[in-house]
């Protein structure tokens, strides 16, 4: 038995221990038979080996390019791909470069979007500073939080998102607390929410910017705005980010990611960042990573320039698209029946959020996890998990449905196997 002294571990660790991800990858593993429509992963069968392989032939047929890859890159990222990110960045908003009003120097690669929101909340947070969010929220994000010791505050959301007189309101009362000034951050998934499915209204994302200048007493509250799943858009208005409501700049931080619109397994993502908060982004970065993969940075840039992107996002969300459909088809066939089943109706992202009656909880603990899990073999992520504050004050009757990893026959059965573990409990 050994006699060594316990090892002594950091606050840090103890904000950031027991993440609800960690318990889900551990049941997916261990429950090979199950059909999951809890994981966030993207469609096995789009990803993109061809644009991919022809990209890498060419990178890795130009000597000189090909050493310029392998080696060290730069903390904010490769200058290339920083400026396709632009022309990239002014496509998405309908307008060119020159209109954008930022050069490349205020965009910074990282790795996927889930490092810029963790190298965010590290450069803005001390302990007690608060966040405001969106009541579901991303709930990885909500683990950043928390691994800073920072307090969240959970604002009014409905169909159109979060709602600006909810949060005016929510603002004014910490002022009359006295606690405005630790309002740091607000954080917005804007597209096509992870975890509901819902898109922050075109008529709420100017009223939003203007609410934190509003407020921006004692500092500047700065948006966070998550744009993860913009690109995987199947129907309904084409809107434009809560960034170009920020019209000087300063006010919103952009990011998005490659992960899910081309692969995950190059863990490419970018910031658009007010110009005060780069250096001290790099600074943070550079002491962890010295620049995210530079070769896979070169990689993205020769698919950018080669045009093959445009079309596999195409081809990307048409699968998506069909996906949901039959995901929202099975809801009709398998819930429609049961009074006080509710889902919302996406118009993109990965996700349909489900609500059941209030007195059917679907916490990990619950009866419905454990007979969805072991008697029917279908699994989900628990509501509770995407809400700020307390478990106990939490909604604890609602689930996030994923339709990205399984095939429409797959989540058909996923289904109709929930339908099934709810059925039994009423």
């Amino acid at each position: 038995m050994s006699t060594a002294p316990p090892i002594k571990l950091s606050k840090r660790w103890h904000y950031a221990s027991e993440q609800a991800i960690s318990f889900l990858m551990q049941q997916a593993v261990e429950n090979t038979d199950v059909v999951s429509l809890a994981a966030g992963l993207v469609d096995f069968a789009s990803l993109p080996v061809n644009e991919t392989r022809e990209a890498a032939h060419a990178l890795l047929a130009d000597d000189a390019a090909a050493r310029k890859a392998l080696q060290y890159g730069t903390t904010a990222g490769s200058d290339r791909l920083r400026t396709l990110l632009l022309e990239h960045l002014a496509r998405l908003e309908g307008t060119d470069v020159s209109e954008l009003g930022i050069d490349r120097n205020q965009l910074i690669l990282t790795t996927g979007s889930q490092q810029l929101l963790s190298l965010v909340c590290e450069v803005l947070l001390d302990p007690g500073d608060i966040c405001m969010v969106a009541g579901p929220t991303y709930f990885v994000f909500l683990g950043n939080l928390n691994g800073v010791g920072a307090e969240t505050i959970t604002v009014h959301t409905d169909d159109d998102g979060m709602c600006p007189q909810a949060l005016d309101e929510q603002l004014a009362r910490l002022e009359q607390s006295g606690r405005l000034d630790r309002v740091k951050l607000i954080y917005l998934v804007s597209y096509y929410d992870n975890p509901s499915g819902r898109c922050l209204s075109d008529e709420r994302r100017g009223p939003i910017v203007d609410i934190a200048r509003k407020w921006s007493k004692h500092h500047r509250i700065l948006i966070l705005e998550d744009a993860a799943y913009r690109e995987l858009h199947y129907d309904g208005p084409t809107i434009p980010s809560v960034w170009s409501h920020d019209t000087d700049h300063n006010t919103v931080v952009y990011t998005q990611t490659f992960s899910k619109s081309y692969s995950p397994g190059l863990r490419v993502g970018f910031g658009v960042v007010p110009t005060e908060l780069v250096g001290p982004l790099c600074d943070r970065k550079g002491n962890e990573d010295f620049g995210s993969s530079n070769f896979n940075q070169h990689l993205l840039a020769r698919v950018l320039e080669s045009g093959l992107y445009e079309s596999h996002v195409e081809e990307v969300c048409a699968a998506y698209r069909s996906k949901r459909d039959a995901m929202l088809a099975a809801a009709d066939r398998e819930f429609a029946g049961i009074d006080g089943v509710s889902w919302v109706h996406p118009h993109g992202g990965l996700y349909v959020w489900m609500s059941l009656p209030e007195h059917i909880e679907t916490g990990f603990r619950s009866d419905l996890f454990q007979m969805a899990t072991q008697r029917h073999g279908v699994m989900y992520v628990p509501g509770e998990l995407c809400y700020a504050g307390p478990v106990a004050n939490r909604p604890r009757h609602q689930m996030r449905l994923s339709f990205g990893v399984q095939t429409p026959e797959g989540i058909a059965d996923g289904m109709r196997r929930l339908a099934a573990a709810v059925h039994e409990l009423l």
